[in-house]
């Protein structure tokens, strides 16, 4: 079995520990790995904006970071929940970039976590004149966007 199908197996197997019945697939990203679930069921990870989703994939990074990731990306998605919100909030820093670019105003955008800064960050990055940098001292910052 791939270390991939055995993570993918693990968040299932967590998943039905839960009460819930989900099935995972793993996908393989660019910078990572992509664990999606799917169900009816899946809602009861995706309530009060995904934090139970993001608390399973916490546990599950934490488990596998070290020995199988290798410095690479994990993801834990469910019913394409967190790809739905990354697409979001990757279109509103766009938004917001130009917004920038054109006034001469700085924008805002947060507070966000590591993930979704790394989003906006990325984001901004292919908009020529525009930059990002984090502000904060807290597990969440705000992005701070302007001209260049």
């Amino acid at each position: 079995m791939s270390k991939s199908a055995e993570i993918a197996q693990f968040v299932e197997t967590i998943a039905r520990q839960m009460g819930l019945d989900l099935t995972a697939q793993a996908e393989q990203m660019e910078d990572g790995l992509r664990i999606n679930l799917e169900g009816e069921q899946g809602v009861m990870l995706t309530r009060r904006q995904g934090e139970v989703l993001a608390s399973l994939q916490h546990v599950v990074s934490s488990v596998y970071r070290q020995e199988t990731l290798e410095g690479r990306r994990l993801v834990i998605d469910c019913n394409g929940f967190r790809k739905d919100k990354d697409a979001e909030l990757k279109q509103m820093a766009i938004f917001l970039g130009g917004k920038a670019k054109s006034t001469g105003f700085a924008q805002e955008m947060g507070p966000l976590n590591p993930y979704e800064r790394r989003i906006v960050h990325l984001a901004i990055g292919d908009i020529p004149g525009v930059s990002s940098e984090s502000i904060g001292d807290a597990f969440e910052k705000t992005v701070i966007i302007s001209a260049e």
